[in-house]
């Protein structure tokens, strides 16, 4: 499947028990990172379990084009040859960022503070998203951008000549702002300062200490406040990337939702910024358990296994814990149509400008599907329907998100009528393995193009 070419309709026909192994792919956060700091390294970064969907690739080709020797050895295994801090060529074409928010914000970051300018493009979803929480910050620095009106691609930026140290608080709760400047501020000399109010995915800090960067994290009436030391040499490493917590969510859900399912699904990552759907699930009553809890590469892994949980019950869920289940509301608001009662979702106004509003978009489709919804600017209230009670039967628009397309290819596994979405073709940029995978696990789900 292919985000930016013709649109593939899917349909997700009601279905028996899930049972089985889910082997999701690997986190997409980590392998983003994993290119990016295997780039600015000295030596040979190895990489296994890389996630190859789009976004990733792009960032691999990205990587490439500002002077690192990205290799692909099959089968998850990459090797990089990095250029060192400071040492990025200035590439000789625009940079195609696909539809990854997460890719081009960190790779402006990563090349503002070194002498070179750089295009950053990608496709329609992309284009339409706010790049000034990245260009705002990146400026301090010293570097130049100019895009188009309100902040967005195709922009070009021109990273600082002499850049300058800085000491930047987060306006809002985003892993990939704060990461960015940290980026950033590898090549500024002089200690960088940057404050969040509220703890987002630490990945890339994880990831910094591990290549040998100075960092340290502390906690603070200001918020959590970390200090990075510019200019390190940074040395390469052997990462073995977890599996995706994210996408392990499709699964995880679809089980504990379709009677019968019980559904093992091995090595996810469960940092504790990222693991705040499996918290709220068990608040609702998923049968939901962690097996092998261990520590891989820094980060805490365990092996899940969901069950079909008929007596979900509806909950406000803690609006403090929105950041480390940001991209997972989506698929959360598919479980919440089958509980007992009301789900409330609050501080969540970052769902607004991914890539698509996802309030609006899961608030239409689940509607189309009989299924109330209220919503705000930063809130939405999903009414629940019990177990058997959701209607389906509706056709709902994934407006280039990939993630709003697999929840409803959830939310049809479950419904007394099928569910279709317009376009599946942007799950390859995460997911290039959700159609098999769910299939071989008793789903029924169908290209209805064909």
């Amino acid at each position: 499947m292919s985000g930016h070419g013709t649109p593939i309709p899917m349909t997700s026909r009601p279905c028996g028990p899930l049972n089985g192994i889910a082997n999701v792919p690997g986190d997409k956060s980590i392998s983003h990172r994993a290119l990016i700091l295997g780039a600015l390294a000295i030596g040979e970064t190895r990489i296994t379990g890389l996630l190859e969907g789009e976004d990733v690739l792009d960032t691999a080709k990205a990587m490439r084009a500002f002077g690192a020797e990205v290799t692909d050895h099959g089968g998850g295994e990459w090797s990089v040859h990095g250029v060192g801090v400071g040492g990025f060529a200035e590439p000789e074409n625009v940079i195609d960022c696909g539809n990854s928010g997460t890719g081009v914000r960190l790779i402006m970051g990563c090349m503002a503070t070194s002498d070179i300018t750089a295009t950053f493009t990608g496709d329609a979803s992309l284009n339409k998203r706010p790049m000034a929480r990245v260009t705002d910050p990146i400026a301090l620095f010293g570097a130049q951008s100019v895009g188009r009106s309100g902040g967005r691609l195709p922009m070009t930026i021109v990273g600082a000549a002499e850049p300058m140290p800085v000491r930047y608080t987060v306006p809002m709760p985003s892993a990939q702002v704060k990461s960015a400047v940290l980026l950033a501020a590898l090549n500024a000399p002089g200690k960088s300062v940057v404050i969040e109010k509220e703890a987002t995915r630490d990945h890339t800090e994880r990831m910094l200490q591990g290549f040998g960067a100075e960092l340290t994290v502390e906690q603070t009436d200001e918020g959590r406040v970390i200090t990075l030391t510019g200019q390190p040499e940074l040395k390469a490493q052997t990462i073995v990337v977890p599996r995706d917590p994210s996408s392990a969510a499709f699964p995880v859900c679809a089980a504990i939702i379709t009677p019968g399912s019980d559904v093992l699904i091995p090595n996810i990552g469960l940092n504790p910024t990222r693991a705040g759907l499996f918290t709220t699930l068990r608040e609702m009553g998923a049968d939901l358990t962690y097996e092998n809890e261990r520590e891989e590469g820094g980060e805490p892994v365990a092996d899940l296994r969901a069950k079909f949980s008929p007596d979900l019950k509806g909950i406000e869920v803690d609006p403090a814990r929105a950041a480390s289940m940001i991209d997972e509301y989506p698929v959360l608001s598919v479980v919440a149509a089958f509980a007992a009662g009301d789900t409330v979702m609050k501080g969540v106004k970052e769902l607004r400008v991914k890539e698509s509003d996802r309030i609006d978009a899961m608030a239409k489709g689940l509607r189309a599907n009989g299924v109330t919804v209220d919503e705000g600017e930063d809130w939405w209230v999903v009414k629940g329907l019990g177990h058997g009670n959701v209607p389906g039967g509706g056709t709902c628009a994934s407006q280039l998100d990939h993630r709003i397309a697999m929840s409803f290819m959830i939310l049809g596994m479950a419904t007394q009528k099928p569910v279709s979405v317009d376009d599946g073709s942007p799950i390859a940029t995460s997911f290039p393995i959700f159609e098999p995978l769910m299939a071989e696990l008793g789903a029924q789900l169908v290209r209805s193009n064909a």
